[in-house]
C-alpha cells in the first residue's frame, strides 16, 4: 500500500467534470484531490467575474480538509481582468486560509515561461469574445499570441480528445515555441504527449499547468508521467 503524501484542493465551476479527474490521474496514488464547487452553468462575462468573488469563501471550506495547497481552477474567469487581478484572487485565498494558493490562468503564464516560450499558439473551446480575453491576458503577461482558435462551444467537457488534438495542430505555427490548450473542463491529459511528439514543442494545458504549479508551491519537483515536457524540463 502506497504512502498518502499530499492533499490537493481544487475550486471548480459546478459544471466542470474534467479537472478533478485529470488532476487525480496526475496525482496517482500518492496524493488525494478534494474539490469545492461554485455554481456556474454558462460562460457569460458576468458569471465568470462572479466566480472569482466566491473563491475565498470556497477555499475556507477546503481548509477544513487540511489540504496542502489550493488551486482556483477556472481558467476563463482568471483571464477577464488581467494578470494582476488573477494573482489577487490567489492572494485572497491564501490570506483566508493560510494555505499556499494558485490560480489556473496565472499558473499557465508561469508554466509557459518555465518552458521558455514567449511566442505561443492557443487552442480553446471558447467563443470569440472569450478568446480575445485570453489573447489580452497573455499579451499583458509578455507573450506574443501567433494564433488563437476556439470551437465556439460551452459544452467543453463533451469535446473529444481527438477533436482537441486536431485543433492544436490547426493553431500551430512554425514560429510558435509552445501550444497552450485552455480550459480546465477540456479533456487534454491523454493527448499532451502525442501532440508534443507530432509538433516537436511543449504543450501546456490548464490542468497540467495547475498541477505543475501546485506541486512547485509544495516544493515538489517530481515529473508526472504522461503530462508532457513541462514536468520534465521545468
Amino acid at each position: 500500500m502506497g504512502t498518502w503524501e499530499r492533499k490537493l484542493g481544487l475550486i471548480v465551476p459546478s459544471w466542470n467534470t474534467v479537472m478533478e479527474y485529470e488532476v487525480q490521474r496526475m496525482a496517482g496514488g500518492a496524493m488525494s484531490v478534494h474539490a469545492m464547487r461554485i455554481p456556474h452553468t454558462a460562460d457569460t462575462e458576468e458569471n465568470l467575474l462572479w466566480l472569482a468573488t466566491q473563491a475565498a469563501g470556497a477555499a475556507k471550506l477546503l481548509a477544513h480538509a487540511k489540504v496542502d495547497v489550493i488551486c482556483y481552477g477556472c481558467t476563463a474567469s482568471g483571464f477577464l481582468k488581467g494578470p494582476e487581478h488573477d494573482r489577487e484572487v490567489s492572494d485572497e485565498i491564501q490570506a483566508a486560509t493560510g494555505i499556499p494558493a494558485a490560480a489556473t490562468s496565472a499558473a499557465v503564464a508561469d508554466a509557459l515561461r518555465a518552458v521558455g516560450a514567449t511566442r505561443v499558439s492557443v487552442a480553446s473551446p471558447y467563443e470569440a469574445w472569450l478568446n480575445e480575453k485570453v489573447r489580452g491576458y497573455l499579451e499583458a503577461s509578455g507573450f506574443e499570441v501567433l494564433a488563437i482558435q476556439g470551437l465556439g462551444t460551452q459544452a467543453h467537457a463533451a469535446v473529444t480528445p481527438e477533436r482537441i488534438e486536431a485543433l492544436a495542430r490547426d493553431v500551430d505555427r512554425p514560429q510558435a515555441q509552445a501550444i497552450f490548450i485552455s480550459c480546465s473542463n477540456f479533456r487534454t491529459l491523454e493527448i499532451i504527449e502525442s501532440i508534443e511528439r507530432t509538433l516537436g514543442k511543449p504543450v501546456v494545458t490548464s490542468n497540467s499547468a495547475s498541477m505543475w504549479k501546485m506541486l512547485r508551491l509544495m516544493r515538489d519537483s517530481r515529473a508526472v508521467p504522461g503530462a508532457g515536457r513541462l514536468f520534465r524540463e521545468a
